[in-house]
């Protein structure tokens, strides 16, 4: 999870236009979630602070953890270890934050650099599953749909980066985002990985449906994020042409 909300320890710079928000049931289910992992991680963060850990080097670590376990255990099919692994590594997204704070080191790099390295665990993540089927698992489809979760979500990702860029406050958070799309695959991958302890083999269905979950999802998104660039960037437009006319008129 990016250090934005929760774990940003960049600055706010708020940015004038509408704000994005969230349906009010995911809005609360994130304060409190929050704020719950905040009392639990700030004294684990000020014990790393105090052993003179920094914000990046917990990002770093993180990352490297969760590709590790993607890249690791994935490939070979074992999924309740790789899923174990990476949701431990997971919560330095949470951490990395939560000691920025503490530190009062915000920064637009810190920012920056935990975006950065969460695309690439997100990539470790479906690139690792698609290993898995194009390999041991054969199935070629399968393979496909990870390999399209793996684009589609760093297109997202990209979308809303790009239109804040240019100036557009991208007003829109989308059905599925980054938080989302880890959470129903990595579930469904820990729990299909249950059959390995001799949890009946239907179980292991659980991460196909959710490849194609997070697949369609990521493409509504996407869609999403797409049509409101373009409504925000014509009312922009319109906005600046009124300006200027306004302007000329004088």
């Amino acid at each position: 999870m990016e250090r934005t909300g929760a774990g940003y320890h960049g600055p706010a710079g708020g940015r004038c236009g509408r704000a994005a928000q969230l349906p009010p049931g995911k809005a609360m289910l994130n304060k409190y979630a929050r704020a719950f992992f905040t009392r639990v991680l700030t004294p684990f963060a000020a014990f790393l602070l105090r052993r003179g850990v920094s914000p990046d080097a917990v990002t770093l670590v993180g990352t490297a953890g969760v590709v590790a376990g993607a890249l690791v255990f994935f490939p070979r099919g074992e999924f309740f270890w790789g899923t174990i692994t990476i949701t431990l590594f997971v919560f330095s997204d949470l951490v990395d934050g939560n000691m920025a704070r503490q530190a009062g080191s915000s920064s637009r790099w810190g920012a920056f650099l935990d975006s950065t390295l969460d695309r690439v665990a997100d990539a470790a993540i479906f690139g690792g599953l698609a290993l898995w089927y194009a390999g041991l698992g054969d199935n070629e489809m399968l393979c496909a749909v990870a390999i399209f979760c793996l684009a589609s979500g760093q297109v997202v990702s990209y979308t809303k980066a790009r239109g804040e860029s240019i100036g557009l406050p991208v007003a829109v958070n989308g059905l599925i985002e980054r938080a989302e799309r880890l959470v129903i695959t990595l579930v469904a991958a820990g729990l299909s990985g249950l059959e390995a302890f001799g949890v009946p083999g239907w179980i292991g269905v659980l991460l196909p449906v959710a490849l194609w979950v997070v697949a369609v999802g990521s493409l509504v998104t996407l869609v999403q994020r797409v049509v409101t660039v373009r409504r925000e960037s014509a009312e922009a437009d319109a906005a600046a042409e009124a300006a200027d006319t306004g302007t000329g008129a004088c």
